[in-house]
């Protein structure tokens, strides 16, 4: 019989865990399937005893990050809008830090969304590729230049770490693990019994473009405007009449955050309604374009080539999630 890996779910004050708990379930489940206890998780800590999640919620860790046991370890990630609160949860943790810096070099480190930072902080990543939630790479680049930072990859896989963008970045994790551990066809079995989601495809030009992931307020209510919008009101006078402020200081700012003057980015997004619909649904281009208040079919192809350099045809040929 195989050996158990032993896998700490790591908690600390303000981390998110429900990916902690999504992770758990996987892999309790590929037990089950195989009949075979092939992994085995506990909550750590920096400490055992209760530790402070977010949203108010309380958790049990059952043994500390320092136990020898542990063949890998998982860290979270916490709720951060800016790299200023990232900095300041680093700051906060210093000695967790440390201590995963202290892993023996047998352990795994696997982390997701803006836990990346946690694990990157304690040296582990260091002349390997990685991978972070998108808003954050060019400030872990700065930090970390030592990692091979990959913003376009979502979920990396290293002999001793793996890093995943994104809340739901444990998904990778786990099926890759379950993969190398079992099988693939294992995991198509868990896919089906969980209900999980197919892994979707999405073209670079729409990579983390949904609204929940805009990195600060402004960006979040521009791009709910643009969305409202139709597509042929989208002017930056139009979007800044709706954010109260000047054209100028619309233009100005999201320059300043996205690198793209306002009227490329606000096309981008509304590009992405679009692309949305074509892998979602059935709809023919002529609704998608009406529903979105393009000025035409020909006007909305164009633009969506120009953009994707595919056509919706052949987008919705290659993305499909139907």
């Amino acid at each position: 019989m195989p050996r158990t890996c032993q896998i700490g779910l790591l908690l600390y004050p303000g981390c998110m865990p429900a990916g902690l708990l999504g992770f758990a379930d996987l892999l309790h489940a590929a037990n089950r399937r195989t009949g075979q206890p092939l992994f085995q998780t506990r909550f750590v800590g920096l400490k055992a005893g209760p530790v402070n999640c977010s949203q108010g919620l309380e958790m049990q860790a059952h043994g500390s990050i320092d136990d020898p046991l542990l063949d890998a370890v998982l860290v979270p990630g916490f709720w951060a809008e800016s790299a200023a609160e990232v900095e300041a949860t680093l700051k906060n943790n210093t000695a967790l830090v440390r201590a995963l810096s202290r892993l023996p070099k047998r352990a795994l480190l696997w982390s997701y969304c803006v836990g990346v930072s946690l694990a990157a902080a304690s040296g582990r990543l260091d002349g390997q590729a990685a991978t972070a939630t998108w808003w954050l790479v060019d400030t872990l680049r700065q930090r970390h230049p030592k990692i091979h930072w990959q913003a376009e990859s979502t979920c990396i896989h290293a002999p001793r770490h793996a890093t995943a963008s994104g809340v739901s970045g444990y998904l990778p994790i786990a099926q890759n693990l379950i993969e190398q551990t079992v099988s693939p066809a294992i995991v198509q079995d868990l896919v089906k019994l969980m209900v999980l989601p197919r892994a979707a495809q999405t073209h670079d030009a729409f990579q983390a473009l949904s609204l929940i992931q805009q990195p600060s307020a402004l960006l979040r209510r521009l791009h709910a405007s643009v969305e409202a919008l139709p597509a042929g009101q989208l002017t930056v006078a139009k979007l800044a009449e709706r954010l109260d402020m000047s054209s100028r200081t619309l233009a100005r700012k999201v320059k300043e955050e996205t690198g793209c003057a306002a009227a490329v980015y606000s096309r981008r997004i509304k590009l992405a309604q679009v692309a949305e619909r074509l892998t979602l649904t059935s709809a023919s281009l002529s609704t998608i374009s009406h529903e979105l208040g393009f000025s035409s079919d020909s006007n909305l192809q164009r633009m969506f080539k120009a953009l994707t350099h595919l056509t919706p045809l052949q987008y919705r040929q290659r993305f499909s999630r139907q």
